[in-house]
C-alpha cells in the first residue's frame, strides 16, 4: 500500500507565499514523475507543476515564475514553493506521484489534498 500526505496549505494574503510537502511511503520501488495538481471552486482539476525523476520541469503557464517545484528522493518527498500568490491561486492542492511498488506494479498515486487560499 502506498500513501502521499500533504502538508503546509493555509491562509495567506495576497502576495504572500506558502511551500507545500508531499511525502511517500509504503510498497515503494521507484517513484517516476511527482508533481502538483490543483481544483478551485466550481473548476476542473489542473496541472500546476511536474518534475521528472530525470529531466526538466513543466509548469503551467499561469504560475510560472512564482511557483517552483523541488524534490528530494531520499526522503520520497515533492515540494512545491508558491511566492507571489494570487486571489486565483486558491485552490485545494493535491500531490499526485508516479510509483512502481514491489510487485512491479506502477500506477499513479494521489494525495488527500490541502487547501490554499490568497485572501486579504
Amino acid at each position: 500500500q502506498v500513501q502521499l500526505v500533504e502538508s503546509g496549505g493555509g491562509l495567506v494574503q495576497p502576495g504572500g507565499s506558502l511551500r507545500l510537502s508531499c511525502v511517500a511511503s509504503g510498497n515503494i520501488f521507484s517513484i517516476n514523475a511527482m508533481g502538483w495538481y490543483r481544483q478551485g471552486p466550481g473548476q476542473q482539476r489542473e496541472l500546476v507543476a511536474i518534475i521528472p525523476a530525470g529531466g526538466r520541469t513543466n509548469y503551467a503557464d499561469s504560475v510560472k515564475g512564482r511557483f517552483t517545484v523541488s524534490r528530494d528522493n531520499a526522503k520520497k518527498t515533492v515540494y512545491l514553493q508558491m511566492t507571489g500568490l494570487k486571489p486565483e491561486d486558491t485552490a485545494v492542492y493535491y500531490c499526485n506521484a508516479d510509483i512502481t511498488d514491489y510487485y512491479g506494479v506502477s500506477r499513479a498515486y494521489w494525495g488527500q489534498g490541502t487547501q490554499v487560499t490568497a485572501s486579504s
